[in-house]
């Protein structure tokens, strides 16, 4: 029972028996607990570096046990301040295990993936891990981060996985360019056209990105990078690249066709003047003589227009792009 403050059994019996005696010799004790004088002498030294008994001044040889109430006390006392600096000590060292873990070394930010299989492998890991949103940049040249992913694309949109591609134009030209694009546009995938798109790129859930690593004629070889510094360069250049584009859709009869995104008609103008002056969606359907859902629906057009996913944004590029200045 005493275990827990420091006792083992044998110290344990032996203050018990000398509490019971009130005092004894070594030998009497080493009868009792049946052990040899010399380790019943060993066992009382422990117990007096605890301060539970202590040699008779009156009596040399002869050994008292402390009153259990003031010697127990002390020692529950002391186990329980020691507790007490464990418990700081494991608070400190999860602190630092929580920050380590925040802040990976340079090291485990990117991870270089090389061989055909080994990228292919890595590539449909990312898309079938993706929770929330898949961007991606396709060229029409062949090498690493490649693959149409259309099983990923599937799985990943049945879970509500919301996907954004940018393709090079050349793509479309290609064999089963347009056939590929009107599966994706099937899907309910966004797709926008450029002219040149810089390199491959996908990006899952803004929080990992795969992107080639070498050129033709070498090994393939791709590089994954982790939340970082130099991710926050990739969705740039992904944000940048999607803006530009045109974007693309099925019309009624299933055939692709781009969008007319010369800029906002004459009634775009307007409702983008009356909402930078303050009115709401409903005062300025009402002011124009609209709908409601016909105010939000050109709205949601200005904004994949102008490739940004906030009013205020939106608000930024009509000034910079002088749509609000041509509504005047």
């Amino acid at each position: 029972m005493l275990g827990a403050i420091g006792l083992d059994d044998v110290q344990e019996a032996a203050y018990r028996a000398l509490v019971g005696l009130g005092a004894a010799e070594v030998g009497d004790l080493s009868h009792r607990l049946g052990l040899p004088e010399e380790d019943a002498g060993r066992v009382l030294r422990r117990l007096e570096g605890h301060g539970l008994v202590a040699q008779s001044s009156a009596r040399p040889g002869r050994w008292v046990a402390a009153p259990p109430a003031i010697a127990l006390s002390a020692l529950l006392t002391r186990r329980r301040h020691d507790l007490e600096q464990a418990e700081v000590a494991a608070a400190v060292l999860a602190a630092e295990f929580r920050a380590r873990a925040a802040e990976p070394a340079v090291h485990d930010l990117v991870e270089v993936v090389t061989g055909a299989g080994a990228v292919a492998q890595r590539f449909h890991q990312l898309r079938f891990s993706a929770q929330r949103e898949v961007c991606s940049l396709v060229t029409d040249r062949p090498g690493p981060v490649a693959g149409d992913g259309s099983g990923a694309d599937e799985e990943s949109g049945a879970r509500g996985v919301a996907y954004r591609v940018v393709l090079e134009r050349a793509v479309l030209t290609g064999a089963d360019g347009l056939a590929g694009l009107a599966a994706t546009l099937g899907r309910g995938e966004r797709v926008r056209v450029v002219d040149r798109v810089p390199t491959r790129l996908v990006v899952v859930d803004r929080g990992l990105a795969m992107v080639p690593l070498t050129g033709r004629g070498a090994e393939p070889a791709a590089l994954v990078v982790h939340a970082s510094g130099l991710l926050e360069s990739l969705l740039g250049l992904f944000e940048e690249v999607w803006r530009q584009g045109m974007p693309v859709r099925l019309d009624d009869h299933g055939v692709v066709a781009e969008e007319g995104v010369g800029g906002p008609d004459a009634t775009d103008l307007q409702i983008l003047s009356l909402l930078l002056a303050g009115l709401t969606d409903a005062s300025a359907a009402k002011q124009l003589d609209l709908g409601l859902r016909t105010v939000q629906r050109r709205v949601k057009r200005l904004m994949e227009l102008a490739g940004v996913t906030t009013r205020l944004q939106l608000g930024w590029h009509a000034y910079e792009r002088g749509w609000v200045a041509r509504a005047e």
